[in-house]
């Protein structure tokens, strides 16, 4: 056995694979939007969005309208899909709710 050979660790953890340190973090978390109200009149009530958030903040929503397809929109952050779809609509009091179950609520019943 040479110098090398020796000097490499056999550990069980020493041996799991390793992120690269220079790739972006990965990860999903998905999550859908239900709306109790519709002030618009045009999304309509009840789970009205399905969507998906990287690790990275990069968010994409389905918008669940009519066949054959919904439409889609991509977000730099899930703080922005917040301010333009829900915070901005306080009376439609929506849900979040997150692959892991945890849920946010929005707005207040009036």
């Amino acid at each position: 056995m040479n110098d090398a050979e020796e000097k490499q660790s056999i550990e069980p953890d020493d041996l799991k694979p390793k992120k690269p340190s220079n790739r972006a973090p990965q990860g999903i978390r998905t999550f859908t939007v239900c709306r109790q109200s519709d002030e618009t009149g045009i999304s309509g009530e009840g789970v009205v969005i399905e969507g998906a958030t990287f690790a990275t903040g990069h968010t994409v929503i389905h918008w669940l309208t009519p066949a054959p397809r919904g439409s889609i929109a991509f977000f730099d952050a899930f703080d922005d899909f917040i301010k333009i779809h829900v915070s901005s609509h306080p009376t439609n009091n929506t849900i979040i709710t997150f692959d892991d179950g945890e849920q946010t609520i929005y707005g207040t019943k009036e």
